[in-house]
């Protein structure tokens, strides 16, 4: 079995709002175009806040600013032959960020407008950490 392991983190910048992506259908046929977090797939040997960083770097040109902190692992795929982590963790940036081909569009939101979000605008995986209440 493959086993793989995604970060992702949630961003808040000095005016106390959140990051968060539209991720492209054009990159991602597979998976509608939703609100996400940035983040994605770590290189087996690479620690993972080294990936985590190199991951909001490549879709963002944003640096991460402080400590991050781990939210949840959980688990996003399960099929036959592979299973895939994922790893949520907070932290901040600040900036205006450059999206690359990964996303189509960016934008700093409130809580309370993250938590407004429906399912069918915002990745199911995150919404569910917002839901249970693990992403205030």
């Amino acid at each position: 079995m493959e086993l793989q392991v995604g970060v992702k983190v949630l961003l808040k910048n000095k005016e106390g709002k959140y990051l968060l992506l539209m991720r492209s259908d054009k990159k991602y046929p597979e998976a509608p175009p939703k609100w996400d977090i940035a983040g994605g797939r770590i290189e087996p040997g690479v620690p993972l806040i080294t990936n985590l960083k190199r991951e909001v770097k490549e879709e963002t040109d944003l640096d991460i600013e402080k400590e991050v902190k781990l939210v949840a692992a959980q688990d996003i795929l399960r099929i036959p032959g592979r299973h895939v982590v994922r790893l949520t963790y907070i932290s901040e940036a600040d900036g205006n960020p450059k999206i690359s081909e990964e996303h189509t569009d960016f934008k700093w939101f409130t809580m309370e407008e993250i938590k407004n979000l429906s399912e069918d605008k915002l990745d199911k995986y995150f919404k569910e950490l917002v839901d249970q209440g693990l992403i205030k």
